[in-house]
């Protein structure tokens, strides 16, 4: 009977001391062909970059996006396709830490740490999920306003009940989630394109665009939307995801060809679906431009965005509700996506750094709390007034740009390391480009801080 009370599955804690799986319920859940051709391995592969391509264009990102278009037309989207490619490489990074070690980064760091610094980086890295959960939780419970007439306060409560959703899918299998995720993706593609393609871009100056110029450092208004775009754009959350979701793969980490054929694969997932994240952040700034460069309107928040796409005055004939209603649609499906990685993301580190396991709905709904609490307190005080409440989204970004830094170093360190990763350790240029992108990264979030706070 005493044996019973205390086993593990009765456990509402459990140390994770005695395993070494990230995600243990879904680790090399998903079985890959042997000698199958490109296209069928690619296939079984193509999932977790998705989830990842979440973080990437999440709302914390779409009010930066559209201003700078709004402000300096088709200038930034080099900033953009500069940023996306950076994600590119700390992505693959992150994915072939996993693949080859068998470890996720938060695993590995702890293991290079005390209990105490772990439990201070299990902090942080919190803090940073949190951060950008009240992103979610106020574009989700924007949206549940504008599309259904919720009350404010009433619809983060709701977004505070999505924990079920998780807890459903998983029963489901991890490629269901991950075919969910894409589906909601899609429909933010999909949402966007529609609306770029009504508004009219002027194509050759859109792609003139991407190329850099030194107007971007030289204007001081350009050069700070630059920053936001390019200081918001690796989530420290989506490292440790990354190099944890890569491992849902069943590899033979005996095999060294069998290892190598995932990294290759997993690495041509991530880039095709951060490509899908470069896009949409693309369209994103190209709207802001198209709708509303020379027009002096205010599209610093959801709302002002979601008034102006129904306003002939701001965006001339393709106006309409339904444009409105799609934008709040693509704002829903943004919000969704996140709880999911987020959850992960959550469990991932709590059971790296801190080697502690707590039921998966007990862990969502203690994060989730958490962000909702001040969310809801700023709602409450200020009476629904969206204005007020998305003030909160400055706030947060201040927490992931301190978190970012214990997250970068240490996937740089790491898979440069040739006694840890072997023959797969960073060859010289793609050290040299990571260490390169991480100082630049950590300069920018520095500077970022400093002028949130004032201080310069």
């Amino acid at each position: 009977m005493r044996e019973s009370v205390v086993s593990s599955k009765h456990r509402f804690f459990e140390s994770t001391e005695g395993s070494n799986k990230s995600l243990d319920e879904v680790n090399g859940s998903i079985k890959v062909p042997k000698d199958a051709g490109f296209l069928r391995t690619l296939m079984a592969y193509t999932g977790p970059g998705i989830l990842i391509a979440v973080g990437y264009m999440d709302p914390g990102n779409w009010i930066t996006s559209i201003a700078g278009g709004a402000q300096f037309k088709y200038s930034l989207l080099s900033v953009i396709l500069i940023s996306s490619l950076i994600a590119m490489l700390l992505q693959s990074m992150a994915a072939r830490l996993g693949i080859v070690t068998g470890k996720d980064l938060a695993q590995l760091t702890r293991e290079n740490t005390t209990k105490r610094v772990g439990f201070a980086l299990w902090v942080v890295t919190e803090l940073a999920i949190m951060a950008t959960d009240v992103a979610e939780i106020i574009g989700s419970g924007i949206a549940l306003e504008l599309l259904f007439k919720i009350p404010l306060v009433v619809g983060i409560l709701i977004t505070s009940a999505d924990v079920l959703l998780l807890l459903v899918l998983m029963k489901l299998g991890f490629r269901k989630i991950e075919a969910i995720v894409a589906t909601l993706v899609l429909v933010i593609l999909g949402v966007f394109s529609y609306e770029v393609f009504l508004s009219g871009p002027q194509m050759s100056q859109l792609f003139a665009g991407y190329l850099p110029t030194t107007h971007i450092v030289t204007n001081k208004s350009m050069l700070y939307l630059a920053l936001g775009i390019v200081g918001a754009t690796v989530m420290p959350h989506d490292l440790y995801l990354g190099s944890s979701i890569s491992q849902t793969r069943a590899v033979d980490r005996s095999d060294r060809e069998d290892v190598a054929k995932a990294i290759k694969f997993s690495t041509i997932d991530s880039n095709l679906q951060l490509t899908i994240a470069f896009i949409v952040n693309s369209l994103l700034l190209v709207l802001g431009a198209a709708l509303f460069f020379g027009t002096h309107s205010t599209v610093g928040r959801f709302v002002d965005l979601f008034n102006a796409l129904g306003n002939s005055s701001i965006v001339g004939s393709i106006a309409s509700p339904m444009l409105s209603m799609l934008f709040a649609v693509a704002l829903l499906s943004s919000g969704q996506s996140f709880t999911i990685t987020g959850t992960l993301s959550g469990q991932i580190i709590m059971e790296g750094f801190i080697h502690l396991r707590m039921p998966m709905w007990a862990q969502r709904l203690l994060t989730r709390l958490l962000s909702v609490t001040p969310v809801l307190i700023f709602a409450i005080y200020y009476h629904g007034n969206e204005a007020k409440i998305e003030n909160l989204l400055t706030l947060s970004q201040v927490f992931l740009s301190v978190a970012l830094p214990f997250a970068i170093i240490p996937l740089v360190k790491y898979t440069s390391d040739k006694k840890l990763m072997g023959e797969f350790a960073n060859k010289a240029w793609v050290k040299y480009c990571a260490w390169t992108a991480t100082v630049v990264l950590i300069g920018l979030n520095v500077y970022l801080i400093l002028q949130t706070l004032g201080l310069i």
